[in-house]
């Protein structure tokens, strides 16, 4: 069939969705806060068993296939601030199942208030010790991993990494210093292979000494050191939908925003859009990254 605007249909659409990353724990406690969980991750671009997989160890789901005029209209997730969890992200279309990506859950903060880790698209990770929580938070199945929990001592331990779209965060390992969020997951939906939605890093104890966790590539944000105690961590970065890392003093840091990427034959680009995304070519095939929400008439 075909469009007065010359367009041959049906129309296959590969996309890749990813919400807003989580905001770390707050440390009022002794014990290291957990780092947040990364954005949910939803893609179709890639193979079952390459850099392409869609978040959560699942494999890529099916593209989108039009047989008529169709207006896309994209919702991207901003990052979670204060305790919260990152916004969704979503695709909706008339007559087609919506997409959407589930936020990052925060990391847990020690203390009184505390706050038990969230879950999320890729879900918070718990604080170090018994003082007053424990548990990570789990993570959506087929879009993130779950955030790691404690060690169940009522020694000061580090904060606990929170999870991300290709693995689960880690635990202090018995240590002063903050665990590593989840590692993120790799697309070539733009042409080459970037990692995103990683999780945030545990922060180290509260007694002066170790460092904070590791935000892997992809966008997670680094915990807080032992040296800096009211310093914020490292925020998640934007349009990654990483996680933000654990804090050590009063505040959080925030979670990285989320994104939403479209790629299509070039032969049946209609050209119409708003919000402003970024359109670039690779081989045959035109691709729209937004990076913040829109819409595409396909």
């Amino acid at each position: 069939m075909t469009s007065g605007g010359g367009i041959v249909y049906p129309v296959s659409i590969d996309f890749l969705v990813i919400a807003g990353g989580g905001s770390g724990g707050e440390q009022t406690g002794n014990a290291g806060t957990g780092g947040a969980g990364a954005g949910g991750y939803r893609a179709s671009f890639g193979t079952a068993s390459g850099s392409g997989n869609s978040g959560g160890g699942s494999p890529c789901e099916s593209v989108i296939t039009i047989n008529q005029s169709k207006v896309f209209t994209v919702t991207v997730g901003g990052g979670g601030s204060s305790r919260g969890n990152g916004n969704n992200s979503s695709i909706a279309a008339p007559g087609i199942t919506t997409i959407t990506s589930t936020g990052g859950g925060a990391g847990a903060s020690g203390g009184s208030p505390g706050q038990a880790a969230q879950t999320g698209g890729s879900g918070g990770g718990g604080t170090g010790t018994n003082a007053p929580l424990l548990t990570g938070a789990a993570g959506t199945a087929d879009q993130g991993f779950g955030g790691a929990s404690g060690e169940g001592t009522s020694l000061q331990r580090g904060g606990c990494g929170g999870g991300g779209s290709g693995g689960a965060g880690a635990n202090a390992g018995g240590t002063v210093n903050g665990g590593s969020g989840g590692i993120g997951t790799a697309s070539s939906i733009t042409g080459s292979s970037v990692t995103r939605a990683s999780g945030g890093g545990g922060s180290a104890s509260f007694d002066g000494s170790g460092t904070g966790g590791a935000g892997p590539t992809g966008g997670g944000g680094a915990g807080a050191s032992g040296n800096d105690p009211q310093g914020p961590a490292t925020a998640g970065t934007a349009n990654t939908g990483g996680g933000a890392g654990g804090t050590r003093g009063d505040g959080t840091a925030s979670g990285g925003s989320g994104l939403v990427i479209l790629r299509l034959p070039t032969s049946k680009y209609t050209g119409t859009t708003t919000g402003s995304p970024t359109v670039s070519t690779s081989g045959s095939d035109t691709i729209l990254t937004f990076n913040a929400s829109g819409s595409y008439t396909a």
